[in-house]
């Protein structure tokens, strides 16, 4: 991750160019299923099969019509690799051809992987997807990988970067926002553009939701090992709730808008703290991002328990409003409804990757996962610096959060206080990191 060429700044504006140009690129296959006439074999690879990894991986080896093998397996932990064994089994035991030489276990192990597929699945934690990306990229691989794709400005210049490299290998990849494969979102969508709402002017995203899941110290394990069994409790592996969870509703915003925010400002703190189960992570962020024209889109996230959980995405046009599957007009007629299939968004995914990959048609999520994913990294900074950040001051940022040569006997990057609890950034008191000396395009 120290390459210039990888790390150099890319602007707003050649971000807005090449999320453009993979939208596109994308609804020339809308209808593109998983069915095929060929019958070669996909190896399919996987790189972190936690929960989320095991589940991409078993959808990516049940798309219909398309044969694939399990041919590689890597994770930290071994009792991850034998669980996603035991799960492909269920599914169908003659899909796997992973002997024990390929089962990887330990940081490295991703390298390895890349020499025995076609098709890699990447859902290790967030902080070491760019660092993945990139190599899978470097190495001819089409992808399946988990969002965010990226947790800080320098992650996402070497996503922005390995997006390029992919266009220009005709590389397939695909990015778990799924909500771009839902066909309710793009219905939906597809009604906005038509200008049944009218010109977007305002919109706001939610996922406000309960504590996420937390695991208890177990004896012997070192501080590292800890953090990276609660990823989602640690900011340099996270990146916090709002990049982790809610970049799939800031995503929407984003996608339905058709443009990059040019700033954002907000607010956020750690109010619901149980002291029994320590996280270094806010439990809300209050964000408005503005957008060229004069629109906003505000930004809501919370993980405490109590209270009325709402996760969703709404837009108010100058002819109506936009709900998911519904537009209205202000008078509350309904202008139109959904009423259409209700396929797993989930499973769709991995049904058009491989139709992608086995047609040769264009495919390439990384650079809207990208940029939305780094507009959630926007909004992060906002609400821990309490001040306007800009886009593009905030892409060329020197932010790296991840340790460089990352082993199991790495010093871990936050240590806990004498209370056992974890330092939290305050609000309004934090300090942005300065701008990388490249010069940004």
């Amino acid at each position: 991750m120290s390459d210039s060429n990888v790390r150099a700044g890319i602007s707003r504006r050649e971000a807005i160019r090449a999320t453009s140009l993979a939208g596109a690129a994308l609804a020339g296959m809308r209808g593109v299923h998983g069915q095929t006439g060929s019958s070669d074999v996909i190896r399919v690879g996987a790189i972190g099969v936690g929960g989320r990894g095991r589940g991409a991986l078993v959808q990516a080896l049940s798309v219909p019509g398309s044969a694939t093998k399990l041919t590689a397996l890597a994770d930290i932990r071994s009792d991850n690799i034998t669980r996603t064994l035991q799960a492909v089994e269920q599914l169908d035991k003659s899909k796997i051809d992973c002997p024990a030489d390929r089962r990887y276990e330990g940081f490295d192990g991703y390298q390895q992987v890349l020499e025995h597929c076609d098709l890699v699945v990447i859902a290790a934690p967030p902080a070491f997807r760019p660092a993945h990306f990139a190599a899978a990229v470097k190495a001819g691989k089409h992808v399946f990988m988990e969002k965010p794709i990226s947790i800080d400005a320098a992650g996402t210049r070497v996503c922005l970067a390995a997006a390029k490299v992919a266009d220009e290998k005709k590389l397939k990849v695909v990015v778990g926002l799924q909500r771009h494969y839902e066909e309710r979102y793009r219905q939906t969508l597809a009604r906005v553009r038509e200008g049944l709402a009218g010109d977007l002017v305002s919109g706001q995203v939610y996922w406000n939701g309960d504590r996420p899941w937390w695991k208890a110290r177990k004896p012997g394990q070192t501080e590292l090992q800890y953090q990276i069994h609660n990823w989602g409790h640690f900011l340099w592996l996270c990146g916090d709730h709002i990049v982790e969870q809610h970049v799939h509703n800031i995503d929407v915003a984003n996608w339905f808008l058709g443009m990059l925010p040019i700033d954002a400002y907000g607010l956020g703190g750690l109010q619901n703290r149980d002291p029994s189960k320590p996280t270094q992570i806010y439990d809300h962020h209050a964000v408005t991002f503005s957008y060229p024209g004069g629109v906003k889109i505000v930004s809501e996230c919370r993980q405490f328990p109590g209270g009325e959980g709402k996760v969703t995405e709404e837009f108010q046009g100058t002819k109506g409003i936009v709900r998911i599957g519904e537009i209205t007009d202000y008078k509350g007629n309904v202008l139109w409804k959904y009423d259409g299939p209700k396929r797993d968004p989930y499973q769709v995914e991995h049904d058009e990757l491989q139709a992608a990959i086995r047609n040769d048609t264009p495919l390439n999520n990384a650079h809207y996962g990208a940029t939305s994913s780094f507009t959630a990294v926007l909004g992060r900074y906002a609400s821990y610096s309490g001040r306007r950040v800009e886009y593009d001051k905030v892409i060329t940022l020197d932010d790296d959060l991840v340790p460089g040569n990352l082993s199991w006997e790495t010093t871990a990057p936050v240590q806990p206080e004498e209370n056992g609890q974890y330092p939290i950034v305050m609000p309004g008191s934090f300090k942005m990191p300065q701008a990388i000396k490249q010069p940004v395009s």
